[in-house]
């Protein structure tokens, strides 16, 4: 069967999937701050590996939750089921930006030797703010770039059994029909995990799984339901059954 690659086009509002997030998991909070903890402390730990299982069996966990369909701990793992096509999208999510990170560090330090005072007790001169301010603008732009461009990949691997680079491609085509809604939902979410970090630092930890639930009903709004999406019903009895 051909995957259903179809999307909506401007539907994402970014509060409503921000408030359809949290309802899908209010009622298994705790499970899901486990979930996501996890997933995001594996992934990182060797991040083109392990990352891309993690985050499809994030998103599985999320999607089931909101078919409303009994999950448990264990479903997380069944992200390396996918491990190939995560592992795909993965790579092609972080090397290009690995590559960027190390050219702009090195053209920053370069700017940096290039103009430092030599003096002793001479003070910075205002070229290397400047400098400063457009090297941080640049790496937030590339970060939020990438992370509107990679949205909808770990989902659609898992939800519409798509290759790495198909997922990819597809979370691109509908990324951009979609794109003022997921940048407003990204910042929503930056926001969310600002006023966390500013409780306690830990606090960002706790809107974690909210704000990938979130993502999540974003993709639900772009990418609904198909019958690709469910388990083939069983074949009906022999028709003898019925004797």
């Amino acid at each position: 069967m051909t995957p259903d690659t179809s999307f909506n086009s401007g539907v994402v509002s970014p509060v409503e999937c921000l408030k359809a997030g949290w309802t899908a998991i209010k009622d298994r909070y705790w499970l899901f701050l486990g979930v996501t903890l996890v997933a995001t402390l594996l992934g990182g730990a060797v991040p083109i590996v392990l990352i891309g299982p993690m985050m499809c069996g994030l998103y599985m966990c999320l999607l089931a939750k909101m078919r409303r369909e009994p999950i448990e701990f264990g479903l997380l793992f069944k992200g390396f089921d996918y491990f190939v096509p995560a592992l795909v999208a993965a790579a092609i999510q972080i090397v290009p930006v690995l590559v960027l990170v190390i050219l702009g560090d090195l053209i920053f330090f370069a700017f940096t030797f290039a103009v430092m005072p030599h003096d002793r007790g001479e003070s910075l001169p205002l070229i290397f703010w400047f400098g400063l301010t457009v090297f941080v603008i640049f790496a937030m732009i590339v970060s939020l770039v990438v992370h509107a461009v990679f949205l909808f990949a770990y989902p659609l691997i898992v939800d519409r059994q798509l290759s790495g680079w198909e997922a990819i491609k597809t979370s691109y085509r509908a990324v951009l029909k979609n794109l003022g809604g997921i940048v407003g939902l990204i910042f929503l979410n930056v926001g969310l995990g600002i006023v966390g970090f500013l409780c306690c630092f830990v606090g960002v930890y706790f809107v974690l799984p909210v704000t990938y639930a979130a993502y999540a009903a974003a993709y639900r709004q772009v990418f609904p339901e198909t019958s690709m999406n469910f388990p083939p019903s069983p074949p009906p009895p022999p028709a003898s059954w019925a004797a």
